[in-house]
């Protein structure tokens, strides 16, 4: 192929696009329990553990689920596999608005818009590092930022028609919105630029010779190395976190004495901030390399961890969204591009959903738990705030001994 054909409009754009879109409406929709916790909370008595849990399970399972997806979209391709999953999700919301029994939340919440977020982090940012070797990590962050913008879109809007409709009428029309919104631009995913006689943006090499996308390990070979189990724990201290705070960084600040609405714009700048966090963080981990790039957002997490320690006034709490926002936002941009970069893209689709069940959902299903239980205890969620804190300088050390690997060639 050459440079010539390359030159052309690149499909990879669309992708990029489409997979934005699918991004900012699936996780706008899934952070917006937070906003739903309340009424939750009120109408059923439910104490903060048991109502988090549903949250825990549902992303326990989104892990699972998503190994899986992964490792069907390494075979079929994202489209299939993007649009079958948008059609649980939006039955999943549809039915969470007739919940009647905390069951009924496991299952709904739990079960069903977990298998249809299964598809909402692998399959897409597997599908972009096949579209893109240079630049990767700034389409990476262009794409993940669409759950910031679903974040600061999606809940204020969840909380205005909770506020004029009720919640169970408010889980009708998100369900609505995000099966209609993922399964229409699914339609428009490729697996890979070879389907169309194309190269990946960057990629040089022949598609049918010696390519980039044979360079890499199996999950076998990945589990082996002390690398991979690094960056399961690392990324499990920063999950931890992230967890809590989506499901009780809102219930935290109206305890005390924050406005629902103003409680609500935590979210939300947490998620505006997290855009700026994911693109220029992604984009400088293409200059200044990936584990770099971690070390400074993971900084930036804790940091603002032990600030939430000491935050009482609102605008401590503003201060809190920006700084955690950014890190976080950085963060959940750069697993990817971690994985390729030391594990290839044999099986980039099978090892990330792992890296993800292990770390991500592990730490994103367990935080909200502990951190409610530790409120239900002691009233207060500051302990939990400690613990995350301290495992947040926990994992700055382990990602500090990660060390490349050598790429083993496949087919």
């Amino acid at each position: 192929m050459t440079e010539s054909r390359q030159a052309k409009f690149f499909y990879g754009y669309i992708v990029v696009v489409v997979s934005f879109l699918i991004m900012f409406v699936m996780w706008g929709a899934y952070y917006s329990f937070g906003i739903f916790f309340k009424p939750l909370l009120v109408e059923f008595g439910w104490t903060r553990a048991m109502t988090s849990a549903a949250f825990s399970t549902s992303f326990i399972l989104t892990g699972v689920f998503g190994v899986f997806a992964g490792r069907i979209t390494d075979r079929f391709g994202p489209r299939i596999v993007v649009t079958i999953c948008g059609l649980f999700l939006g039955l999943g919301y549809v039915l969470v608005s007739q919940t009647n029994a905390l069951w009924q939340l496991y299952l709904f919440y739990g079960v069903i818009v977990a298998l249809g977020m299964s598809s909402s982090v692998i399959p897409l940012q597997t599908t972009i590092a096949r579209w893109f070797v240079k630049r990767r990590g700034l389409m990476n962050g262009i794409v993940v930022s669409g759950i910031g913008v679903g974040m600061l879109v999606i809940p204020m809007v969840a909380n205005w028609l909770i506020s004029n409709h009720g919640w169970r009428t408010s889980y009708i029309i998100v369900g609505i919105i995000a099966l209609v919104l993922t399964i229409l631009p699914a339609q428009f995913l490729r697996r890979n630029p070879r389907r169309g006689r194309e190269l990946a943006y960057g990629d040089t090499k022949l598609a049918a010779g010696d390519s980039y996308s044979k360079q890499g390990f199996s999950l076998r070979e990945a589990a082996r190395t002390w690398e991979f189990w690094l960056l399961v724990m690392a990324t499990l201290c920063f999950t931890l976190a992230e967890g809590t705070i989506m499901v009780h960084i809102v219930p935290h600040a109206i305890g005390l004495g924050v406005s629902s609405a103003s409680a609500a714009l935590i979210i939300a700048v947490i998620g505006a901030i997290s855009i700026a966090g994911r693109v220029l963080m992604g984009s400088t981990a293409d200059i200044i390399g990936n584990k770099r790039a971690w070390l400074i957002c993971l900084a930036l997490v804790t940091i603002s961890l032990f600030w939430l320690l000491v935050a009482r006034e609102l605008w401590m709490l503003y201060l809190f969204a920006v700084i955690f926002g950014f890190g976080y936002g950085g963060l959940s941009v750069l697993i990817s591009p971690m994985v390729a970069e030391h594990f290839g893209l044999t099986s980039h689709g099978f090892i990330f959903g792992v890296v993800v069940m292990f770390g991500g959902t592990g730490g994103m299903a367990i935080g909200p738990v502990i951190a409610g239980h530790i409120f239900d205890v002691t009233g207060s969620y500051q302990l939990a705030f400690i613990i995350y804190a301290v495992l947040g300088v926990i994992g700055l050390i382990l990602t500090s001994l990660l060390r490349p690997t050598r790429l083993k060639m496949h087919g």
